[in-house]
């Protein structure tokens, strides 16, 4: 089982993104990235080789660690024990980095009104990220459609649905993506088929 926390702190007028992970006993890593405005400002990482080979009572110690790694960066957050390079914190003022969305199968994600799509999420690196969120939505359509997933550890996702009637004659299909507070979008204009007059 791997650990995890997310949470927003808010010092000052600064509101910083704290994010830990275990990134499993093929790792034994813990790690800790600090964002602010979408900008990593600070991270660290502390190896759990230790406690390998991992049982029940270990993992009990291993979450003890994620918990206590996560809370202590907060704490050294609010009483600003926790100092970061000023060049950091100049770049996190200008705007943050964005995810890079590909759709994998572009010629291929719509067979008849049944649609799959293949959405890749990468850094602007082209590195993939593993857990991101990503929603799938028509908009146009007579109906709503909405459906969401998680990225697996190549960045990638699945997202099936039943496409709607067109209300307009060029719908979009839009696909958002979080990773912790770093977005990304993608907005394709959807053409109709011309209707094929029978002979």
């Amino acid at each position: 089982m791997q650990f995890g926390h997310n949470t927003n702190v808010k010092v000052g007028e600064r509101l910083y993104h704290v994010q830990t992970e275990d990134h499993g006993a093929g790792q034994a890593l813990i790690e800790t990235a600090v964002y602010l405005r979408g900008r990593v400002v600070h991270r660290r990482k502390n190896h759990y080789s230790d406690l390998l080979p991992l049982d029940a009572k270990k993992e009990v110690v291993l979450k003890q660690r994620v918990d206590d790694q996560h809370y202590q960066i907060e704490e050294e957050l609010r009483t600003g024990a926790l100092k970061f390079p000023t060049t950091a914190v100049e770049q996190a003022a200008t705007p943050g980095p964005k995810l890079k969305l590909r759709i994998q199968n572009p010629a291929a994600w719509l067979k008849g009104r049944r649609a799959a799509l293949k959405v890749r999420v990468t850094d602007e690196l082209g590195n993939p990220l593993g857990k991101a969120r990503v929603v799938a939505r028509m908009e146009g359509t007579v109906s709503p459609v909405e459906v969401s997933g998680s990225c697996d550890a190549d960045g990638v996702v699945g997202l099936e649905f039943e496409m709607p009637k067109f209300a307009v004659a060029s719908p979009f299909l839009v696909i958002e993506a979080n990773w912790g507070p770093v977005l990304g979008k993608l907005r394709m204009q959807l053409k109709r088929r011309p209707k094929v007059p029978a002979v």
